[in-house]
């Protein structure tokens, strides 16, 4: 029987650290390799592993030279390449994975140009799950059109993973659903993870992504250039954001986002989503909830 698919994901992770770390991280026990969400590097503390129960030490002290390593690992010893993302404070990495990096911040002109001195690092571990949306999309359709959705959870119940292979399936299309164009602005790299242009994640054959750019800039940019049928958005947090989705629906483009609440209950406790509903751009939400470590997902009506 080959390894399981979260422990090949753990292992490729753990591949991008420097030697030293490397060798333990790689030395875990099958079932916590398995459950393993980031690996976390602090410089003068030990080296964990974050578990559903919660972080792990491991037996190795960080030195301040392995998260320079590590960084010059990441980057393939190019860091001018990635120096866009490196000033946000991350790092895409080949095969899906993304290096969230702290330091010290070189300022210019009231900007972050720049990260020295790491003094913390994170690889978080893709959890890409192909056709957990499938149960999900056709029930976003009504007579074949597709309906703009709200993807609603708490932190940590899966939104960008739901996401993710909703967008692909709609991209794709299913037998009960037709493919369509799909725009992605992915502000924070966490959907497709782009890597050089190329998505490591399955967004779909008819999906364009719009890398590392803010909801409210990328939504019109998308708009102008893309012709998208549906835009796909993860977290919308400000009134730019509000305002950039109901511009596009008002051009008859489709959208899906994602929003932290509980439920749709929770949406109207908070003045700026109470706004959202009002404008009338979502029609549904899917509703993510979990007990004994299984995730079930509910396409509820949204208020007028």
């Amino acid at each position: 029987m080959g390894k399981n698919r979260n422990v090949i994901g753990y292992e490729a992770a753990a591949a991008i650290l420097p030697n030293r770390l490397r060798k333990l991280a790689l030395a875990l026990p099958e079932e916590q390799k398995a459950a393993a969400e980031e690996l976390r590097l602090r410089s003068g503390r030990p080296m964990t592993v974050l578990l559903p129960e919660g972080e792990v030490q491991l037996d190795a002290v960080v030195d301040p030279a392995e998260l320079e390593t590590l960084c010059d690992l990441a980057t393939e010893f190019s860091r001018y390449a990635a120096a866009e993302t490196l000033r946000e404070g991350f790092v895409p990495v080949r095969g899906g994975f993304r290096l969230g990096l702290c330091g010290t911040a070189v300022m210019k002109n009231g900007m972050n140009t720049n990260l020295k001195n790491l003094s913390s690092a994170v690889i978080r571990i893709a959890r890409e799950r192909i056709g957990v949306g499938e149960p999900v999309v056709s029930r976003l359709f009504r007579d074949g059109i597709f309906q703009s959705t709200l993807i609603l959870s708490p932190p940590g119940r899966g939104k960008t993973t739901l996401l993710r292979d909703l967008v692909r399936c709609i991209s794709d299309g299913a037998a009960d659903t037709p493919p369509l164009r799909v725009s992605l602005i992915d502000e924070r790299g966490e959907v497709a993870v782009m890597y050089r242009g190329e998505p490591q994640m399955d967004v779909g054959s008819r999906t364009d992504v719009l890398d590392a750019c803010p909801k409210s800039l990328g939504i019109p940019i998308v708009l102008r250039a893309m012709n998208p049928q549906v835009i796909a958005v993860d977290e919308i947090t400000a009134r730019a954001d509000l305002r950039a989705v109901v511009m596009a629906a008002g051009c008859g483009v489709g959208l899906l986002a994602t929003i932290h609440a509980a439920d749709t209950a929770e949406l109207l406790q908070r003045p700026l989503y109470r706004e959202l509903l009002a404008e009338g751009v979502f029609r549904q939400a899917v509703c993510i909830s979990s007990a004994n470590g299984e995730r079930t997902y509910r396409v509820e009506e949204l208020p007028c």
